[in-house]
């Protein structure tokens, strides 16, 4: 089974008035994977790095859009 993950992209994404498809457009991805990913499903590093992208955001932002969890990055 899937492993859930809390993000932040939903909140960021109606924050900056887009819908899944734009930000999908944006991010070079589905719509499908948008929804997928603001259900709490796990995604690629590679995905992860274009949405952040897509959000306007920098990679070292990271944390801001997909928290702390296993391929979050180091942890101090």
């Amino acid at each position: 089974m899937a492993r859930r993950a809390r993000n932040n992209v939903q909140r960021l994404r109606e924050e900056q008035l887009l819908t899944k498809a734009e930000l999908a457009r944006k991010a070079g991805i589905s719509p499908l994977t948008i929804s997928r990913i603001e259900s709490g499903l796990e995604c690629r590093v590679d995905t992860k790095r274009k949405i952040i992208l897509a959000l306007g955001l920098t990679p070292s932002d990271r944390r801001k859009v997909f928290g702390a969890g296993r391929s979050g990055g180091r942890t101090p």
